[in-house]
């Protein structure tokens, strides 16, 4: 579906025309993505966006909104963040239980969708996530021996070094590390603290069977621990150890174990029970590790916790890089996936909200769908790694032509001048002459 770039600037200025004919008021400025290219388009132009059923999402957005419009006034507010706290209000204006018909009547009148790519390129990057479910302990005994730890107090996010006030969280990327006599150095790895760096310092939170459940869990961010007295223990995302995330299954590729197009979640867990002694390697060449914080007074059947504080949407939140995106952010997808266990795709067309964030979530144009709890959701999410489109929906108080003016895009019929020579100077001429002359003296001689 592609779009010409050259129609950018007048579609903007159209879209800036509101019925009554003038330039749609209180612009806050463009997004500021860099290596980014837009392409506007109408609503019309997504594919399924009139058959969407989209109730569920705009409940979702607008407990965004609740959050968005509870954080402080800062200066350097993104223009995406200040767009949508322009437009909440009249989201919370709306009832929680609006119908399917009124969403999309809210979304049409307050945003305009823009398809959104790297630079020189169409597409971006879906993958899938899920809440696990497993057996736990409290207590460490048989059969239960495999910890998830809370937060290390002496933990610290290299994003927050130096900063007077620390705002509350844990950045979900950049370094961290702690202070050894008195120098700040990197902070344990996935090995160190599986070969017990943190054991009997009273950190773990909960026991589990299995060393594989405890890695997925780490990669999803969050988990329901099912206890042997049926209570459910619900734990979520805290920290990290600052170690860069590696895809263990780029190991099984490069090294002929499983074929590029088989790899998915099954697969990995598959060789590491097959394998006991390769899969614990396997497992540690993901140096980064993932420490949790128990989330009280959550119902049984709510979903997982994300970034933004929220219970996450089934099948309509999306985990995004929150350095390149704002928590409410609108984006329609367009893609086909493997919903069932088969080569041919399904589609994939529907409104989504932003609420979440994780480490390997790096661009403009990628995202993780959060697919619910339990073992279902995590099949599904397992086999996802898919392209797609990507279109974000734009408030109408963001400025559409320097949206489009802000595109990089190198113009194709450019070419370089060639480059000039000079013609050669008087005085090298009669140079060259004479050199001439003594050559065929040599000669006769």
């Amino acid at each position: 579906m592609m779009r010409l770039r050259h129609a950018c600037i007048q579609l903007a200025l159209c879209l800036m025309i509101g019925a009554s004919g003038g330039l749609a008021s209180a612009n806050v400025g463009s997004l500021g993505f860099l290596e980014a290219q837009y392409d506007f388009v109408a609503f019309s132009e997504l594919d399924g966006w009139s058959a969407d059923k989209q109730a569920q999402v705009f409940a979702g957005f607008r407990k965004s909104c609740e959050v968005l419009m509870k954080r402080k006034d800062i200066s350097d507010i993104r223009p995406m963040e200040k767009a949508l706290r322009k437009v909440c209000p009249r989201a919370l204006a709306l009832p929680e239980n609006t119908d399917d018909a009124a969403a999309k009547k809210f979304f049409e009148a307050n945003f305009r969708p823009v398809r959104i790519s790297k630079l020189g390129e169409t597409t971006g990057l879906l993958t899938g996530y899920y809440e696990p479910e497993v057996d736990g302990s409290l207590t460490l005994t048989k059969g239960f021996t495999v910890p998830l730890y809370r937060r290390p107090p002496e933990l610290i996010s290299k994003a927050r070094l130096g900063q007077r006030l620390l705002r509350a969280g844990f950045p979900s990327t950049g370094g961290a590390g702690h202070r050894v006599n008195g120098k700040f150095v990197e902070y344990h790895d996935r090995a160190a603290i599986e070969d017990g760096v943190l054991a009997n310092r009273g950190l773990e939170i909960v026991w589990l069977r299995d060393a594989a459940d405890a890695f997925f869990i780490q990669i999803q961010g969050s988990a329901r621990i099912r206890l042997q007295d049926g209570k459910l223990v619900r734990v979520n995302y805290s920290a990290h150890n600052g170690h860069r995330f590696t895809p263990v299954g780029r190991n099984l590729i490069e090294t002929g174990i499983v074929p590029r197009d088989e790899i998915s979640m099954e697969t990995i867990r598959m060789f590491i029970a097959e394998m006991p002694e390769e899969g614990r390697e396997l497992m540690r060449q993901n140096k980064a590790f993932t420490f949790f914080r128990v989330i009280d007074n959550l119902p049984p059947d709510s979903e997982a916790v994300g970034a933004q504080g929220l219970s996450l949407v089934k099948d309509r939140s999306i985990a995004v890089d929150n350095k390149l995106h704002v928590y409410g952010s609108l984006f329609w997808i367009e893609a086909k996936l493997q919903l069932q266990n088969t080569k041919e795709g399904q589609a994939f067309n529907r409104l989504m909200v932003a609420q979440d964030t994780g480490s390997a979530i790096v661009g403009v144009a990628r995202a993780d769908i959060y697919f619910g709890g339990g073992a279902e959701a995590g099949t599904v999410a397992g086999r996802i790694r898919n392209p797609g489109a990507f279109f974000m929906l734009i408030p109408n108080e963001i400025d559409p032509v320097r949206i489009a003016a802000e595109q990089n895009v190198p113009n194709p019929e450019y070419r370089p001048e060639a480059e000039k020579k000079e013609p050669p100077k008087a005085d090298a001429k009669k140079e060259d002459k004479k050199e001439d002359a003594l050559k065929k003296e040599e000669q006769k001689k």
